[in-house]
């Protein structure tokens, strides 16, 4: 179905979440849906132009899908949730970022750019939860777009679809508030970060704030999420090694189990002109990731180029316990979430809920 942004924004709203908001004086509301925790005047939107205060009331997109589609899990990435299973991936309209080199710019930043030409489908939570049931998708992940500014409805979805013992995750920026992470935790086990920099003049590039996705990693750690970590790795803009060994060493004084995913960038959206990311580049953060004690750090986007370094082994014994290339997983021998060989307990999500 094709409409304009405002079309779809008036027509596929629903009153937000009680939890998600404060009313303030003068008729202006404070969101809580991310980071950036928008004072909305009557009339106005916050910085995702999706969440908008009508009247007094704030309402949030709903309703409808600008993508969904049935993913390997790997593709998230969530390297240590259910192996060679699938997720049920859907995603809306917006973000609350602008990153110059988004792969989803199409769909994410329709509201910005009048040259995204993303279409969208009317659907239900019922239907979603019904298709990821079909296809026999353990998983439903919310991604393609910022699911941040979406938590509302994913909240109704993911509550349906643990009535179905689901798992249920996001694909974020990370640049959540306190009150969405604590909103979301009961219906939500999986959080995949973005960590984009580790330098604020690098956020400030992509509206965001450095600060508050360090707050989230640390926040989604606490309360019990399964999370990994992932780091597109652009040349010129964060591939300075000092910086890489600042984020993963703040990954690693967190948890050194959390997965570290750095990922090859190809040339997108404003970002044309930068080269692809080189498998030596990818190589040397590797290896930074794990002299900064990190026990788990995969490279992405470039399959089958740098040989070993999308499988996990056991860091105890070195035994190959996940062998990967791409999406594709080969072997897996993890068994009741240990090692074989030496019975090490492999942190992650190894077996569906019951």
């Amino acid at each position: 179905m094709r409409m304009s942004p405002e079309d779809i924004l008036k027509k596929y709203s629903h009153p937000a979440n009680p939890a998600l908001f404060t009313k303030l004086e003068g008729n202006k509301i404070q969101c809580h849906s991310c980071g950036h925790q928008c004072i909305i005047s009557e009339g106005k939107s916050g910085i995702c132009k999706l969440r908008f205060n009508e009247n007094g009331s704030l309402f949030v997109p709903y309703g409808y899908v600008a993508g969904l589609a049935v993913d390997p899990i790997e593709k998230k990435p969530f390297f240590h949730v259910l192996p060679g299973s699938t997720a049920l991936s859907y995603g809306m309209l917006g973000c609350n970022f602008h990153c110059p080199f988004c792969q989803n710019w199409f769909s994410s930043q329709t509201l910005r750019d009048p040259n995204s030409s993303a279409q969208i489908e009317p659907i239900s939570s019922e239907e979603i939860v019904n298709l990821s049931i079909q296809y026999r998708s353990p998983v439903i992940v919310s991604t393609y777009n910022e699911p941040l500014i979406t938590s509302d409805w994913s909240y109704e979805i993911f509550s349906l679809a643990k009535e179905h013992h689901l798992l249920c995750g996001y694909v974020s920026n990370g640049h959540a508030s306190t009150k969405v992470l604590e909103f979301l935790r009961p219906v939500m086990d999986l959080y995949k970060v973005d960590l984009k920099s580790f330098n604020q003049q690098h956020y400030d590039k992509l509206g965001g704030s450095l600060k508050i996705v360090c707050n989230t990693i640390e926040k989604a750690v606490e309360l019990g999420y399964w999370v990994e970590i992932v780091t597109l790795l652009v040349p010129t803009f964060n591939d300075d090694p000092n910086e890489i060994s600042q984020l993963t060493r703040f990954i690693a004084n967190i948890n050194t189990d959390i997965p570290w995913h750095v990922t090859g960038f190809y040339p997108q959206y404003k970002m044309q002109e930068v080269e692809p990311t080189q498998p030596s580049q990818l190589e040397t953060a590797y290896k930074i990731g794990k002299d900064a004690g990190l026990k788990y750090v995969y490279v992405g986007n470039r399959p089958g180029k740098l040989k070993n370094l999308e499988n996990t082994y056991c860091p105890n014994c070195s035994s190959l316990l996940i062998e990967r290339t791409g999406f594709n997983v080969w072997k897996n021998e993890i068994k009741d979430g240990k090692c074989p060989k030496c019975g090490l307990s492999i942190p992650g999500i190894w077996n569906k809920p019951k």
